[in-house]
């Protein structure tokens, strides 16, 4: 995951984990996967969310092995991923 969110910071890109039908809320744990990650990211000015109109940061916590769906990547495609979303609902 590392790896592939430094690759798309450098050349404009998204690393996207979304839910299907076998893991309805996802598959990366929130607080030891994803919310390290989303802060690397938003400090760098990228963005995370997880596709139901939340900030990955902003999601609190529920168990401790909590999983979620994850977009995260920079601003523009993120923002471009999430209108893809919206306008598939």
């Amino acid at each position: 995951m590392l790896t592939d969110i430094h690759r798309n910071m450098l050349y404009d890109g998204i690393f996207i984990y979304p839910a299907d039908n076998k893991n309805p809320n996802g598959k990366l744990r929130l607080l030891y996967e994803c919310n390290p990650m989303a802060f690397i990211v938003e400090q760098g000015g990228g963005r995370a969310i997880d596709g139901r109109g939340n900030r990955i940061m902003e999601l609190k916590p529920t168990s401790l092995h909590q999983r979620v769906p994850i977009y995260i990547g920079s601003k523009e495609a993120v923002d471009m991923a999430e209108k893809f979303i919206n306008n598939e609902e």
